[in-house]
């Protein structure tokens, strides 16, 4: 069976997906974590796009991006930060083959049924990541995860993040959205407790 077409719309925002060859866990060493983060930083300088979330977690990872119109593709951005990264793993662990497990996944949010809803909710479920992988009890307590660049204002990633456009519609300054951001947070936390009965 051949693969989807990608589809690939400027200024679109796309939360991406991908997974570590037979799902192992490579990317466990938090110096593996702080290995994607450089090479984040390194597509950034490389290329004109906006990095709206990620989180980082041992055998996969999440991004939110949006392409601009003068940059390249989706589909480049991610090429170039999987091989990029695959390239400086095998280098490091002195290994060969593929490291990724298959494409990378990608939902376009503009094109979801509701979303700003579905933007909000998932940098929740991103966010949520860690705590459904016992690694903290609280997703404010991870390293390799956006969703304090969210709530505090004072907070610098340790890579540059944009806000979209719908964390800024959600009022007139930064505590205010934050502050309706973080009901989002209690409508993902019941429907996680929900998935648990």
């Amino acid at each position: 069976m051949s693969n989807r077409k990608r589809i690939c719309i400027p200024n679109s925002t796309y939360h991406t997906f991908s997974r570590c060859h037979d799902r192992q866990h490579y990317l466990q060493p938090d110096k593996m974590k702080e290995l994607m983060i450089d090479v984040l930083k390194l597509t950034l300088e490389k290329y004109n796009f906006e990095l709206i979330s990620f989180v980082i977690m041992d055998n996969h990872f999440h991004f939110i991006i949006r392409p601009l119109t003068d940059g390249p593709t989706i589909s480049r951005i991610m090429q170039f930060i999987k091989a990029q990264f695959a390239r400086r793993y095998n280098k490091i662990a002195n290994r060969t083959g593929s490291f990724w497990n298959e494409r990378f996944g990608d939902v376009i949010i503009e094109l979801t049924e509701d979303p700003e809803f579905y933007f909000h909710w998932l940098n929740w479920y991103m966010g949520y990541n860690s705590v459904r992988a016992h690694k903290v009890n609280d997703p404010r307590k991870y390293a390799y995860c956006s969703i304090l660049s969210y709530l505090d204002e004072n907070y610098k990633p340790p890579v540059k993040i944009t806000h979209h456009e719908y964390f800024l519609k959600l009022g007139k300054t930064f505590n205010e959205r934050s502050k309706i951001f973080l009901d989002y947070e209690d409508i993902y936390k019941r429907r996680l407790c929900l998935n648990f009965l």
